[in-house]
């Protein structure tokens, strides 16, 4: 099972770019693209689900162009898209019930997958009730649920976790785990917590372009030695954030504790700090920043 994507770009005018050259080789497992608002993730994923069709480049599922033979693909996916609604008066059952239909799945198999899905996503008790009065989690819970019903190789989701309180967003994260197995989940979001505790491989992006695209191990391997938690006066700050990237700020009684991310120390009395993904994350969207200025 093998998702190819070869130099895909999507242009939107004659000179405003959704993606540009994006090429990214992913199999079974959790697929983490991380990157700010506006950097082409929710474009990425509608020309992979086949729903927008690309500028220039191609995607191959299992060997087979999709613009070309989109057929095959479409079996296999299921997609939880960021706008994801649903019909405020159908209850889980019937709601799932027609987008089983719009699948082709009819009948006692139908109403099996459904009951197996209530119960995975933990809406056994609530299938009963209109959609209109589910929370944000529980809706989110019927999306993935509608996005499974076909058994997908490929599953896609698009900014899950936003709006959700932090006990449903690890439910919904734990979840995502638990479904990767033999299939290929990715995972599109800028909030890096939702990525950290579930990715086999990340995939960073910003203005339509891949940055870069390893293991958490490879990320967090390149980012050492360029972690630096760093104390200065509190009157320094506003220039202290001009002139490094800042993850974090702290402020204590001996000044404003800071977690910088830059190759060289913010100052000699500087002292590296262990990385994390976010420091990772930060890296790579400030160089390609910097880049640009160029």
């Amino acid at each position: 099972m093998e998702l190819l994507i070869d130099k895909v770009s999507k242009r939107y005018g004659r000179n405003s770019w959704g993606l540009k050259a994006f090429s990214l080789k992913t199999g079974p497992g959790v697929l983490g693209l991380l990157g700010p608002n506006g950097a082409g993730k929710s474009t990425l994923m509608r020309i992979i689900a086949s729903i927008t069709k690309a500028t220039e480049g191609e995607i191959m599922w299992n060997g087979r162009d999709i613009a070309i033979e989109p057929g095959e693909l479409r079996r296999s996916l299921g997609y939880l898209p960021q706008d994801f609604g649903v019909y405020p008066n159908l209850n889980a059952v019937e709601f799932l019930s027609y987008m089983a239909a719009l699948k082709g799945i009819q009948g006692s198999f139908a109403r099996r997958r459904i009951d197996e899905l209530l119960q995975l996503v933990n809406l056994a008790e609530a299938k009963k009730k209109p959609l209109g009065g589910f929370s944000g989690g529980m809706r989110q819970r019927v999306g993935i649920a509608q996005a499974l019903i076909n058994d997908p190789k490929l599953l896609i989701v698009d900014e899950p976790t936003v709006g959700l309180d932090p006990e449903e967003r690890v439910r919904f994260r734990n979840l995502l785990s638990d479904l990767s197995g033999e299939r290929i989940v990715i995972l599109s979001t800028h909030i890096v917590s939702d990525v950290e505790a579930i990715a086999t491989e990340i995939a960073i992006m910003s203005g339509g372009k891949l940055l870069k695209h390893a293991e958490p191990e490879a990320l967090l391997k390149e980012v050492e030695g360029k972690v630096w938690e760093y104390v200065i006066p509190g009157s320094k700050l506003e220039e202290a954030r001009k002139r490094w990237m800042i993850s974090s700020t702290v402020r204590r009684s001996d000044g404003v504790h800071l977690r910088v991310v830059a190759a060289d120390a913010p100052g000699r009395e500087a002292i590296a700090a262990a990385a994390s993904l976010e420091d990772a994350y930060l890296y790579y969207i400030s160089a390609s920043r910097e880049d640009e200025k160029v």
